[in-house]
């Protein structure tokens, strides 16, 4: 009989988990949209103000990394031969 119960809550939680959210998933995406919406508006709006470069104008914001090793010994080179 125990068992039984138990079954039965579970189904009970299960099937009202799965209504609730059926009817809250609608709201919560539309929530995250246009939370997600401002954060681009916001981001866009920051990269775009006091930009004054000219249409048509090549602008490089990053400098060459400069840092390269040239230390080309890193190891030894072998030759193998095939032995038959």
């Amino acid at each position: 009989m125990g068992l039984l119960k138990t079954l039965l809550i579970l189904g009970i939680i299960y099937y009202s988990f799965k209504f609730l959210a059926r009817l809250f998933a609608p709201f919560l995406m539309k929530k995250a949209m246009d939370k997600m919406e401002e954060k681009m508006k916001s981001k866009y709006k920051q990269s775009n103000t006091g930009s004054d470069v000219k249409v048509g104008e090549t602008v490089i914001d990053t400098k060459p990394n400069s840092n390269k090793s040239t230390n080309k010994s890193i190891g030894e080179y072998i030759d193998f031969e095939e032995i038959d």
